[in-house]
């Protein structure tokens, strides 16, 4: 599997001999392929040297290369995928599984140390881990059930559809036994619909948003014990660290943010490498009209996380209708497009595509145009954001987003 890279000089000694281009394609190759390989493997013995000698480089070049590449070192990496699955084997096996069986399974001979890394890793011993799972947390919105899944909790019921949140319909309708029904703003259906299947599951904990009115809420409040998650001048790190304090789980926020900020850091260096320059734009298709677009994820994730440089100023940039002759103005170098999902605005955008001007605009011409869609850029959420920041990276430099997502988000059942 692993050929190795040619590159390697008597002494081990790299920086006073920097790579060509090629050479670093291929070292970025070896490196995805073990990474791989460490996915495939992790419950068998794995060292630095056993890892870089396959990339046929030292074991301190390999363990900067992959901490620059990836974003955490090669030990944090195959701990986490350890943890992960270990949690995976806690929740599925209930008492069918022993402790040190369980630690075998995931590459520990020591059920003693597994347990004590476990704990430092998640917060909590094997033994409350399995314990705190029997909870069961109801998520009102879209939005609180990508906080709780960042904290490790799949509620027992949340709002899915699979046009709107495709993601979580996907990846976890099977998992999220009652599915409740989309409010305002993915839908004009009365919230009374969702009390009432609430009412009748009678979940142990309902998180819900402080965008909720004070009626809806004191029937929540009726059926379960309830947090509302404020919205308001609050960010997203904000919100998670408070649901987290409630839900008594603060180590896993802060393990969740911290692992969100290393890989802001490997994004921002591959998107800058690739973008130099370039100024980028968000439009909204509307119905027959142009219109600049911003939302708080939007701008948290590409113009905070990313530092990308506007084409168009950020404080003017909300629903600004724009003509086509204006657009050619400002000229972007690459654009993002959110096309609403109504009969006119489509016919639009198609016919946008053929005109002449649209077809002169830089963007255009360098092949920078990326439509995007609703899911995740219009949700405002930890794992949202988490799934904004992967497909920026994919579509502005044409990486995978794979090759960073390191964390298993929502591998706890049924809390």
């Amino acid at each position: 599997m692993f050929r190795g890279v040619n590159i390697l000089l008597s002494d081990h000694s790299y920086t006073s001999h920097p790579f060509s281009a090629g050479d670093e394609r291929n070292v970025k190759k070896e490196l995805s392929e073990i990474k791989q390989y460490m996915e495939e493997h992790f419950h068998e013995p794995l060292s630095i040297a056993q890892l870089a000698e396959m990339a046929n480089i030292s074991p301190k070049y390999f363990g900067d290369l992959f901490k620059k590449n990836f974003g955490k070192s090669a030990m944090k990496y195959l701990s986490e995928l350890r943890i992960n699955q270990a949690k995976r084997y806690l929740l599925s096996s209930g008492e069918q599984l022993r402790l040190r069986e369980i630690a075998l399974m995931v590459g520990y001979s020591d059920e003693f140390y597994f347990s004590r890394k476990f704990k430092k890793e998640v917060g909590l011993s094997p033994t409350d881990y399995i314990k705190q799972a029997k909870q069961r947390v109801a998520a009102c919105s879209p939005e609180i059930a990508g906080l709780l899944l960042a904290l490790d909790i799949i509620p027992v019921a949340a709002p899915l559809d699979p046009k709107w949140t495709a993601y979580y319909y996907n990846d976890y309708r099977m998992e999220i036994t009652d599915h409740l029904q989309l409010m305002d703003p993915y839908s004009p259906r009365s919230f009374e619909a969702n009390l009432e299947k609430l009412s009748a599951l009678r979940p142990d904990t309902i998180i819900g948003s402080e965008q909720l009115g004070r009626i809806e809420q004191n029937k929540l409040t009726s059926i379960a014990t309830t947090f509302f998650v404020p919205t308001e001048h609050y960010g997203w790190r904000d919100q998670l660290r408070l649901l987290a304090r409630f839900l008594e789980l603060e180590e896993r926020a802060e393990r969740w943010i911290e692992d969100y900020e290393q890989k802001v850091q490997a994004a921002r260096r591959e998107v800058n490498k690739a973008l130099g320059n370039d100024k980028i734009m968000v439009l909204r298709i509307y119905g027959g009209h142009i219109h600049t677009y911003w939302n708080r994820g939007i701008g948290d994730v590409l113009y905070e996380d990313l530092n990308l440089k506007p084409a168009w100023p950020l404080c003017s940039s909300v629903n600004t209708e724009l003509t086509l002759e204006q657009l050619a103005a400002i000229n972007p170098d690459r654009l993002l497009v959110v096309v609403c999902a109504e009969t006119v605005s489509r016919t639009y955008w198609l016919s946008l595509q053929h005109s002449k001007e649209w077809k002169q605009l830089q963007a255009v011409k360098n092949g920078q145009v990326h439509p995007i869609p609703s899911d995740p850029w219009f949700e405002y959420s930890a794992v949202a954001i988490s799934r904004m920041l992967d497909e920026a990276l994919l579509m502005l430099t044409g990486k995978c987003p794979k090759a960073l997502q390191d964390t298993v988000h929502g591998a706890t059942k049924g809390i």
